[in-house]
């Protein structure tokens, strides 16, 4: 058995090409991984409903850490926690969303809303997850940024260049693959994570091989301990052929 015991892998823009599918070479990667004893799963910022048609055509039962952590499934269907969102703080994010006109959405247990679907009953009834503002005027993103962090209550990072996303104070995907950890019983120095984005940067930096895909936001390549192929090129599969399976 080698030095890995666990490789958790961000989706979009790492393990899943452009068009949103599982390359040929990724997918042989991971199968040959979890026949060498591996665990895999996905630290994503997706939410469980938009994770598990990947997880049912790759047939894992791996744990799972969705919605950059407020959510760890020890097994898919298999809640093991959630972190909450205030609906205060959703109250005054989407105030700000609307004050910029800048798209936004936010993950809530029964859905996702967004700018265009968004019902004011729903902010006391629903349970919020995440929060997200997309916007391609880089001055305006960098002001609600600004007074964001000034806040000092939420944990902020982005999936994509043009995005802002929120989770309680403390919950990123490192918290969550602690969490893992504890329930397989192993460290995280036996854990290779891969992502592009800063909402990866917390796994990357505390796994024992963080890894930035080729593709990667320039931040994210600078903390890591390796730059692997982009996802078009199966960085991935890379990875997992160079540290696991050699």
């Amino acid at each position: 058995m080698g030095k890995y015991k666990l490789i958790a892998l961000d989706m979009d823009g790492t393990f899943l090409t452009e068009e949103k599918t599982v390359s040929a070479e990724n997918r042989k990667a991971i199968e040959a991984a979890a026949a060498a004893g591996v665990t895999v799963m996905f630290a994503t910022g997706r939410g469980i409903p938009n994770v598990m048609p990947y997880v049912e055509e790759l047939g894992l039962q791996s744990p799972i850490v969705t919605v950059n952590g407020s959510e760890v499934w020890s097994a898919p269907k298999q809640l093991h926690s959630r972190t909450f969102l205030e609906p205060e703080l959703v109250k005054s994010m989407r105030e700000i969303a609307q004050k910029y006109d800048t798209w936004y959405w936010a993950y809530a247990v029964n859905g996702i809303y967004n700018k265009e679907r968004w019902t004011t009953e729903s902010l006391e009834t629903e349970q919020w997850l995440k929060f997200g503002y997309y916007y391609e005027d880089e001055v305006s993103l960098k002001a609600i940024h600004d007074q964001l962090v000034s806040w000092g209550q939420l944990e902020i990072t982005n999936s994509h260049p043009c995005n802002i996303e929120l989770n309680p104070k403390g919950v990123s995907k490192a918290s969550g693959l602690h969490v893992v950890c504890g329930l397989l019983g192993i460290d995280m120095s036996q854990v290779i994570a891969m992502g592009d984005s800063l909402n990866d940067v917390s796994m990357i930096r505390e796994a024992g091989l963080g890894v930035a895909m080729g593709n990667a936001q320039d931040a994210v390549k600078s903390l890591a301990d390796v730059v692997t192929g982009t996802n078009e090129e199966h960085g991935v599969a890379q990875i997992i052929e160079k540290y696991v399976l050699s």
